[in-house]
């Protein structure tokens, strides 16, 4: 199952064990849902934000040992009580899409990175909550990968966000690299672009290499499936990093050469 704005993240794929595949998709239901009432369609924000509290309601009421009301968040409660999932990533990704409603343009990194710690990691902390793992470490690895692939979206979509009245790109960037917004929309790529690209590029290798140790540390499944979602980032990387960042004339995407030699360098590296 591709999942859009997550699509880098495992969405109960035939790597995972069938006992899990269920929990992951009420988990990937609720995410996909959530995030579309912040992006799609044609609702003001009152609306979306609205629909949003509604949601975080029921979840409240789940934690609360009450039945959800919304028949979405049904197999979301089965799945938090059969595999024990903690409360606190769900709320984090609601926190997320409410700032997705509110708030088109960030001014520092720093910002960037804090709205990723919400609607980015929470995913990778509950597929590790789902096989038991919760050693501070490899909570700190998932969230270096899962942050870095929240950038490489970023920088893959800066067109497409732009078309939505975002932006993403730090202003602070585009600052020190004499660039605006200006050139977004005209979608031209020049010397300037390319430099401040490649640092964007730069930014999230980093991140994924920090975390791409937990690929190793975490065995059967998961481990090769999160080999997979790290060398999928990384493959990317170097496709942004080959166009110079010229993400306007064509998106960076995965073809079935590269899902080949993900596989190759996946099950290699066990």
């Amino acid at each position: 199952m591709s999942v859009g704005h997550y699509e880098n993240f495992p969405v109960g794929s035939l790597l995972l064990p069938r006992r899990m595949r269920r929990a992951v998709h009420a988990i990937y239901h609720f995410a996909r849902y959530a995030d579309d009432v912040a992006d799609e369609g044609d609702a003001d924000a009152a609306a979306r934000l609205a629909e949003l509290d509604r949601l975080a309601a029921d979840l409240a009421r789940i934690e609360a040992g009450e039945a959800p009301q919304i028949e979405l968040m049904r197999p979301l409660a089965a799945a938090i009580a059969a595999h024990g999932l903690p409360f606190q990533p769900f709320h984090d990704l609601l926190s997320a899409f409410r700032q997705d409603v509110v708030k088109t343009r960030y001014q520092t990194f720093a910002e960037l990175v804090d709205y990723c710690r919400r609607s980015a990691n929470p995913v990778g902390r509950l597929m590790l909550a789902l096989y038991g793992v919760d050693d501070v470490r490899c909570l700190a690895q998932s969230d270096g990968i899962c942050t870095a692939l929240q950038l490489i979206n970023f920088w893959q979509d800066v067109a497409v966000d732009w078309q939505k009245g975002r932006v993403y790109l730090p202003q602070e960037d585009l600052a020190r690299f004499r660039l605006d917004e200006a050139q977004i929309a005209a979608g031209h790529c020049d010397g300037a672009w390319r430099s401040m690209m490649l640092y964007q590029v730069e930014r999230a290798r980093k991140m994924l290499q920090a975390g791409a140790p937990l690929g190793r540390i975490l065995q059967g499944r998961l481990g090769l499936e999160l080999r997979l979602i790290i060398l999928g980032g990384e493959r990317i990387l170097k496709k942004l990093h080959a166009s110079g960042g010229d993400v306007f004339k064509q998106r960076p995407q995965l073809n079935s050469g590269d899902w080949i030699y993900m596989m190759w360098r996946a099950c290699r590296a066990r």
